[in-house]
């Protein structure tokens, strides 16, 4: 009898520009037999240039980097490897930063807060195709929705056409315009005036509010 053959591990680039986390995550995922860190960078330069040379399956990227910002990073690396998984691992807790992860095409965000178990977990499931929102972001972003009176209640997407849904499901699981464009077979203009409408529909401003509504509405 043939044996199965051992899953591929999850390949892993860590970019931070402290030595310190960079050594406590590579402490704590060099355990893991699921996983694999294959390399790692201290700045945005360096991060690019390993993701390009070593074309890892999730890319731990923190926001502040010495020379420029990781949402910077993560657009560069989702337009020069559109297959590369990126998960923001992060101390900074901004509505507007979570944004514009989202638009830069980011695959989850966390807070470094989060426990090793936890963090284990997300990456293998930002390898297998699903989008990761910190808790505690997500309850930040519902308590400002609902304080400033937006449509975060009971059956909020009940508003959305069909078409207007798989748009923002696809929004809220990371893609771009462009690439909400591809799959849809839309042009990008199309899909920013659904968006504008779903935005207008839901009483949002932000990609990340309208994400946040629709995990929330996915959970009920």
């Amino acid at each position: 009898m043939t044996a199965s053959p051992t899953p591929a591990r999850v390949r892993v680039l860590i970019v931070d520009d402290s030595e310190v986390v960079r050594a406590g995550l590579r402490a704590l995922l060099g355990v893991e037999p699921a996983l694999e860190v294959i390399g790692e960078a201290g700045a945005m330069a360096a991060g690019l240039e390993a993701c390009r040379r070593l074309n890892p399956d999730v890319v731990l990227l923190d926001i502040r980097l010495p020379d420029g910002s990781g949402i910077a990073a993560c657009r560069k690396m989702r337009h020069d490897s559109p297959d590369v998984r990126v998960l923001i691992l992060t101390s900074v807790i901004d509505n507007a930063v979570v944004d514009d992860a989202i638009r830069a095409g980011a695959h989850g965000y966390l807070l470094k807060e989060i426990d090793g178990r936890g963090l284990v977990n997300a990456i293998r499931e930002v390898a297998e195709g699903r989008s990761i929102l910190d808790p505690a972001i997500t309850a930040r972003v519902l308590q400002l929705l609902r304080s400033s009176g937006s449509g975060a209640g009971r059956d909020t997407l009940a508003l959305l056409s069909p078409q207007e849904k798989r748009v923002l499901a696809l929004i809220a699981d990371g893609c771009t315009n462009k690439e909400v464009a591809v799959r849809l077979g839309l042009n990008e203009k199309t899909v920013r005036n659904y968006l504008s409408t779903v935005f207008e529909k839901l009483h949002v401003s932000r990609r990340a509010e309208a994400a946040v509504i629709f995990a929330q509405e996915q959970r009920k």
